[in-house]
């Protein structure tokens, strides 16, 4: 996802593999507590903007004895997962601090691959209050969050300012003036990131979650998805691209696509994270200037954004967890926390930044993204991400495709989790 690639590129994916705990495992040796100290790495997926290695040149200059080596794997998020199993799969990995996204916190805890970490170890108090959430597996902490994501609903502040309205606050008025106002424009009216990739998943769980409906609970052990509430999202979906106010060239976006077609001046309406602002305000955008952003909006109100964002954590062959852990107290402190948000146009952790006049001004949609992290929730948790995933992604494909109505996307999806949830 774009969010990913902007700037820290925060992907980091493993496969799972079987253990021993419910099927899966935690290894009993979990070498976070263990007080070895020296130098270390931390791997993440392909730093663009160079904002990282600074950061890690500071902490090199004050610990020289714990020097850390930066691991850039590749900016694609299949090659990257590719080259994680690789590594993780064998008896001498390199890596001892990992940058993972929060999607798969539980499948590297399951799978053994990260160790549980001390909650008083780290300020998790000073964190928006959801993105400790997705850091946990169990009941336990096996990461620390580092970076953060929301949606929240793009639209063209000119031309809702020439028709007299205000930015919708729900799927009615969402639908209603993406139906009626866009064409009048000669724009096409709402888009998200329809393509089936992880994308697709994100815009689903949105949609079920909005409606106040969830896909698994208890760490992926309940399917929960079979409910009115889901069958409301999903309709809301459809209902778009059979009424024509979701583009059938929408069911082709990922990030990249949809902030292209809505930074040409092609899109009344664009569910995206928030790195779309600076891209869409600076010079040679068409809508520099004439668009806003609000919470993405639900049924009856404000809707329910997925998180996004990566976590920290410790490799469980980690050689120095000591220093690995005192590495991402660094990483996650209110200093560099700041230049995360400045240097690497990331959203922070950190509460605080959020309510500082300064970056408020210098990034005018920090309120608003605050709300929607504070209203956010993870997406599905399991320790078999990966496929649970993959059934969404397939689900809704045929669901806006029209090949599928709500109920029976619903039914149908039920069944493919269930069969996931029961595997070992």
């Amino acid at each position: 996802m774009r969010w990913m690639r902007a700037a820290g590129r925060a992907l980091l994916v493993a496969a799972v593999v079987l253990a021993g705990y419910s099927g899966f495992g935690v290894r009993a040796d979990a070498g976070a507590a263990s007080g070895a100290r020296g130098p270390m790495t931390l791997v993440t997926a392909g730093d663009l903007t160079d904002y990282l290695s600074p950061l890690l040149d500071d902490w090199n200059d004050g610990h020289p004895g714990e020097r850390v080596t930066l691991v850039e794997l590749p900016d694609s998020a299949d090659e990257t997962r590719a080259q994680m199993i690789s590594e993780l799969r064998s008896d001498n990995s390199r890596f001892d601090v990992l940058n993972i996204d929060v999607a798969w916190t539980s499948e590297f805890a399951a799978a053994g691959w990260i160790s549980p970490l001390r909650r008083d170890r780290f300020p998790l108090d000073s964190f928006l209050r959801p993105v400790v959430d997705t850091a946990t597996f169990d009941g336990r902490l096996y990461a620390v969050p580092y970076v953060t994501n929301a949606g929240l609903l793009y639209y063209r502040k000119d031309i809702l300012d020439e028709e007299g309205e205000e930015p919708p606050r729900t799927w009615a008025e969402l639908a209603r003036q993406a139906r009626t106002i866009a064409p009048r424009h000669g724009l096409d009216g709402y888009a998200g990131q329809f393509l089936p990739y992880e994308g697709l998943t994100v815009n689903v769980t949105e949609a079920v979650h909005s409606a106040g409906g969830s896909i698994l609970q208890g760490d992926g052990a309940r399917v929960t998805v079979d409910s009115d509430a889901a069958r409301a999202g999903l309709r809301f979906l459809a209902d778009g691209v059979r009424d024509g106010w979701i583009s059938r060239d929408a069911l082709g976006y990922k990030e990249e696509e949809s902030r292209q077609a809505f930074q040409d001046g092609r899109l009344l309406f664009l569910r995206n994270w928030p790195y779309l602002y600076a891209d869409a305000s600076a010079a040679g955008s068409k809508v520099a200037g004439r668009f806003g952003a609000v919470p993405l909006p639900g049924p009856d109100g404000p809707g329910t954004s997925v998180l996004g964002g990566s976590n920290l954590a410790v490799s469980s062959s980690a050689r120095h967890p000591a220093s690995a852990a005192d590495l991402i107290s660094y990483l996650t402190s209110e200093r560099v926390q700041r230049q995360v948000l400045t240097e690497g146009s990331l959203p922070p952790v950190r509460a605080a930044l959020y309510e500082d006049p300064e970056l408020i001004r210098a990034y005018p949609y920090l309120p608003t993204l605050r709300q929607s992290v504070l209203s956010a929730a993870p997406r599905p948790k399991s320790p078999r991400y990966d496929q649970v995933s993959l059934a969404v992604q397939a689900v809704a494909q045929d669901l806006m495709a029209l090949r599928q109505t709500p109920e029976q996307a619903v039914a149908r999806l039920a069944r493919e989790l269930g069969t996931i949830s029961r595997k070992r």
